[in-house]
Protein backbone atom coordinates (compact mmCIF):
# COMPACT_ATOMS: atom_id res chain seq x y z
CA UNK A 1 0.00 0.00 0.00
CA UNK A 2 1.24 3.47 -0.78
CA UNK A 3 0.85 6.40 1.55
CA UNK A 4 2.35 9.83 2.07
CA UNK A 5 3.89 11.04 5.32
CA UNK A 6 5.68 14.22 6.31
CA UNK A 7 9.13 13.60 7.80
CA UNK A 8 11.51 16.31 8.92
CA UNK A 9 14.30 17.01 6.44
CA UNK A 10 17.04 16.21 8.97
CA UNK A 11 15.49 12.89 9.93
CA UNK A 12 14.97 11.88 6.31
CA UNK A 13 18.58 12.77 5.39
CA UNK A 14 19.91 10.75 8.30
CA UNK A 15 17.66 7.79 7.48
CA UNK A 16 18.75 7.82 3.83
CA UNK A 17 22.41 7.96 4.87
CA UNK A 18 22.03 5.00 7.23
CA UNK A 19 20.06 3.04 4.62
CA UNK A 20 22.85 3.57 2.08
CA UNK A 21 25.53 2.56 4.58
CA UNK A 22 23.64 -0.57 5.58
CA UNK A 23 22.60 -1.45 2.04
CA UNK A 24 18.89 -1.47 2.79
CA UNK A 25 15.96 0.47 1.44
CA UNK A 26 14.39 3.43 3.18
CA UNK A 27 11.09 1.56 2.96
CA UNK A 28 12.51 -1.39 4.92
CA UNK A 29 13.88 0.94 7.59
CA UNK A 30 10.53 2.69 7.98
CA UNK A 31 8.71 -0.65 8.19
CA UNK A 32 11.21 -1.93 10.77
CA UNK A 33 10.73 1.19 12.87
CA UNK A 34 6.95 0.98 12.76
CA UNK A 35 7.04 -2.73 13.66
CA UNK A 36 9.31 -2.00 16.63
CA UNK A 37 7.03 0.75 17.94
CA UNK A 38 3.90 -1.37 17.51
CA UNK A 39 5.51 -4.40 19.20
CA UNK A 40 6.68 -2.27 22.11
CA UNK A 41 3.18 -0.89 22.59
CA UNK A 42 1.60 -4.35 22.41
CA UNK A 43 3.94 -5.61 25.10
CA UNK A 44 3.02 -2.68 27.31
CA UNK A 45 6.72 -2.21 27.82
CA UNK A 46 7.49 0.48 30.33
CA UNK A 47 10.71 1.97 31.49
CA UNK A 48 12.32 -0.10 34.23
CA UNK A 49 14.52 1.81 36.60
CA UNK A 50 17.95 0.16 36.68
CA UNK A 51 19.07 -1.32 39.98
CA UNK A 52 21.44 1.24 41.47
CA UNK A 53 21.55 -0.23 44.93
CA UNK A 54 24.83 -0.15 46.80
CA UNK A 55 26.54 -3.41 47.55
CA UNK A 56 28.74 -4.05 50.56
CA UNK A 57 28.44 -2.60 54.02
CA UNK A 58 25.18 -0.75 53.45
CA UNK A 59 24.43 2.17 55.72
CA UNK A 60 27.05 3.86 57.82
CA UNK A 61 27.09 2.55 61.42
CA UNK A 62 25.76 5.82 62.87
CA UNK A 63 22.60 5.69 60.76
CA UNK A 64 21.85 1.96 60.75
CA UNK A 65 19.64 2.16 63.81
CA UNK A 66 18.63 5.84 63.65
CA UNK A 67 14.97 6.79 63.81
CA UNK A 68 13.28 8.75 61.03
CA UNK A 69 13.49 11.93 63.11
CA UNK A 70 17.22 11.39 63.67
CA UNK A 71 17.79 10.74 59.95
CA UNK A 72 15.86 13.89 59.07
CA UNK A 73 17.92 15.91 61.56
CA UNK A 74 21.15 14.54 60.06
CA UNK A 75 20.01 15.37 56.54
CA UNK A 76 18.63 18.84 57.18
CA UNK A 77 20.53 19.94 60.27
CA UNK A 78 19.37 23.38 61.41
CA UNK A 79 17.47 24.05 58.14
CA UNK A 80 14.28 22.53 59.56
Amino acid sequence: MKTTVDISDDLLREARRVAREEGVTLKSMIEEGLRAVLARREEGQRYVLPDASVRGEGLQPEVRTASWAELRAMAYGDRL
